[in-house]
């Protein structure tokens, strides 16, 4: 017979304070590596916080140089886009632990297994629902 006891350790013991903090610090050091990393290509939009404008690079006049340019914007666009859902993540994450939420599914409202949080921390939903979200698409 299964106790309470054996299905925390089969599915990762509960969160504790210091786990959550140290997932908290990991989560702040990583929202401070994106934002480091886009301040080099981009500027904030000045009307949304949350934006990030890719600046066009400026090689000179050449038609060669006026190509690189824009195959340069057009990598600093999908870059932008990448680590601006990234800094998403990570800022919705440190949100869901400031109110109380972190680390319970937005689906089933269940646990979030330790494991899967420490592995990828700014999971929103446990594995079977992540599973069967995936699989509908």
């Amino acid at each position: 017979m299964l106790i309470i006891s054996d299905i925390i350790n089969a599915w990762g013991k509960h969160m504790d304070k210091e786990t959550q903090q140290k997932i908290k610090e990991m989560l702040s050091g990583e929202k401070k590596r994106l934002e480091d990393e886009l301040a080099q290509f981009t500027t904030k939009n000045k009307h949304n916080p949350d934006d990030y404008d890719a600046r066009f690079p400026n090689l000179g006049d050449k038609e060669d140089e006026n190509a690189n340019e824009v195959a340069i914007y057009s990598d600093n666009l999908t870059l932008e886009r990448t680590l601006e859902k990234s800094l998403r993540d990570v800022n919705d994450a440190l949100k869901r632990i400031d109110d109380g939420t972190y680390g319970i599914c937005k689906y089933c409202k269940k646990e979030i297994p330790v494991q899967r949080l420490e592995a990828r921390p700014t999971s929103s939903a446990c594995i079977e629902c992540k599973k069967a979200l995936t699989q509908e698409m």
